[in-house]
């Protein structure tokens, strides 16, 4: 089986070979600015990763791979519309550069252009494969609607934080493996068991962001730990606490959240002491420990004998990436 190396390396390749038209150039250029800004490509990897498990040959799987990976980057350009961003990977933002008004229409045509990578599955599977992307669409929409929601909401349960992140980030990357099993000529049982291992990795993923954000370092993340603390944002950290604590001091933990009063770092300090006080940075750890086990039992169960071991490895590798 390939490794990541060589697999990143096919993925990049057919992204860098991608022709766009030379007119109207605001329309393109901007697309393929948005590909060249790199990224991990992880989901596309996923796919050609759970397409090896099952055949020797990855071909296949590489241009409905790449359509999931320029829906993501759709996804970015987007996102970054509504948070009014102006820096990507360290460089300026679509928006940023070319305004709203060009990146909506650019991240727009990102759809049909990830829409005509997929339609090259072969046409054995190609149904199933176009039902799923165009299902996972939605679904990734869907979870963005509900994160906007919550951010104006103090009705919102742990299940429902755990929801969004399942449909904004976890249904992706399962949609990748399953994709790439059904064109390696995985059964549709063996199929399923990859997108389930990919959802509870897809949690697991964005859980662990979560506690890299308050207890990383910024050497190691990148950016100033606590963003999410200082920003109000309401992570599996807010939602857990809230679970766990005296119903009589929940309104005394949303009003410091909603504070501003504080400056970063004492915010940052003081949430760490709430975290403390009741064992949530554990509580946390623990929820991704558990998800990752059970997204490795189930590769263990979808994948033939010592198939599972290059996306396992690489799986594990992304868990202690900066823990």
């Amino acid at each position: 089986m390939k490794d990541f190396k060589e697999l990143l390396a096919i993925v990049e390749q057919e992204i860098a070979d991608i022709q766009y038209p030379a007119e109207p150039k605001n329309f393109y250029e901007p697309v393929k600015y948005i590909l060249s800004l790199g990224g991990k490509r992880l989901r596309p990897v996923f796919g050609l990763m759970a397409c090896n498990m099952y055949s020797d040959s990855v071909a296949e799987a590489v241009k409905p791979s790449v359509g999931m990976e320029i829906f993501h980057n759709f996804t970015l350009l987007h996102d970054d519309i509504m948070d009014n961003s102006k820096l990507r990977r360290k460089k300026p933002t679509v928006n940023a550069k070319w305004g709203d008004n060009v990146a909506i229409l650019s991240g727009d045509g990102m759809t049909y252009i990830a829409t005509k990578y997929v339609m090259t599955a072969p046409e054995k599977v190609r149904l199933q494969c176009m039902d799923l992307y165009l299902k996972t669409a939605i679904e990734v929409c869907e979870g963005q609607q509900y994160d906007m929601d919550f951010e104006t909401s103090n009705d919102v349960s742990l299940q429902d934080y755990l929801k969004m992140i399942t449909l904004k980030t976890a249904v992706l990357p399962a949609a990748c493996l399953k994709i790439g099993a059904l064109i390696g000529g995985a059964s549709e049982n063996q199929a399923q068991m990859l997108y389930d291992a990919g959802i509870k990795f897809g949690i697991a993923f964005q859980i662990q962001d979560d506690f890299l954000d308050m207890y990383s370092t910024p050497e190691v993340l990148g950016k100033p730990v606590g963003g999410d603390v200082n920003e109000c944002k309401k992570t599996v950290f807010y939602h857990k606490i809230i679970e766990l604590m005296p119903a009589d001091r929940v309104e005394e933990w949303r009003t410091f959240y909603a504070s501003h009063d504080y400056t970063f770092e004492a915010k940052l300090a003081k949430a760490r002491e709430y975290f403390a006080e009741f064992g949530i940075d554990k509580q946390v750890q623990q929820m991704v420990d558990e998800y990752y086990s059970e997204s490795f039992a189930l590769l263990e169960k979808a994948a033939p004998a010592g198939k599972a071991d290059v996306l396992k490895s690489f799986l594990e590798k992304l868990r202690v990436r900066i823990s």
